[in-house]
Formats: C-alpha cells, sequence, structure tokens
C-alpha cells in the first residue's frame, strides 16, 4: 500500500509515516518502480501499535525500545509493564505537584482577589505575588 493509504488508514499524515520511518520505528518501505513507498499490511499494525503506544503517553525513545525487542523476536510484553508503570509513577508525581500548585495559586488569587489594587506597593513589581 502506498504511504497515502496507510497513513489515511490511520489518520496519521504521510509527514508522520515518513518521520516515522526516519526514526526507525517504521522499517525502510520498499521502493516501487516509480520511487513511490510501498508498505505492507503489517505497517497498519504497527502504526497502530504506536498510536496506542503516543496514546498511553510514551515517547518515541520508549516505542522505538519495544519495537527493537520485538524486532529482534522476543516479546516486548513485560517491557511495556515496565514502561507503564514508569509512566503511572510520573503521572502521580506530576499530579502531586499540580494539585500542590494549584493550592499556591488559589492563595495568590484569593489574596489578590481582596487586595486593593490601588495601594499596590511601587517599590514592587507587584505586590500581589
Amino acid at each position: 500500500m502506498r504511504i497515502g493509504e496507510a497513513a489515511a488508514a490511520m489518520g496519521m499524515t504521510t509527514k508522520t509515516l515518513r518521520f516515522y520511518e526516519h526514526r526507525g520505528l517504521l522499517p525502510t518501505a520498499h521502493r516501487a518502480s516509480n520511487g513511490y513507498r510501498d508498505y505492507g499490511g503489517e505497517t497498519v499494525a504497527r502504526l497502530d501499535f504506536i498510536r496506542r503506544s503516543r496514546v498511553a503517553g510514551l515517547t518515541l525513545a520508549q516505542i522505538g525500545d519495544i519495537l527493537q525487542v520485538r524486532d529482534a523476536g522476543g516479546t516486548p510484553c513485560a517491557h511495556v509493564r515496565d514502561a507503564l508503570a514508569r509512566q503511572l509513577t510520573g503521572l502521580d508525581r506530576q499530579i502531586t505537584e499540580l494539585v500542590a500548585l494549584r493550592a499556591t495559586v488559589a492563595e495568590y488569587y484569593d489574596a489578590a482577589a481582596a487586595a486593593d489594587s490601588v495601594s499596590c506597593d511601587s517599590e514592587r513589581i507587584c505586590s500581589l505575588l
């Protein structure tokens, strides 16, 4: 299948497929006699895996590592499980940091809402922060 067909099947652009090929996430496509990329049917399954991995927040480097395990004949399920565990740990940390940030911003906002902006301290850039 041509690059446009593969991209359309996955709701991606041809530029994305070329980028994935350049990054090594897709094997180099066979070139037809006219120079067009010609992808095999397994490309759609691989693109679907890449898309689902990106939705889960995995980086292209992590996806590449998983695909390398698969391409070497291994089963990458343990590797995927470990990557997802790291992703969950990172998300939990970010959520904790965001909750703390929200509390700080809410305190500043409450103080700002109650303050008289006319009496702002001119010595400081803004006395509200």
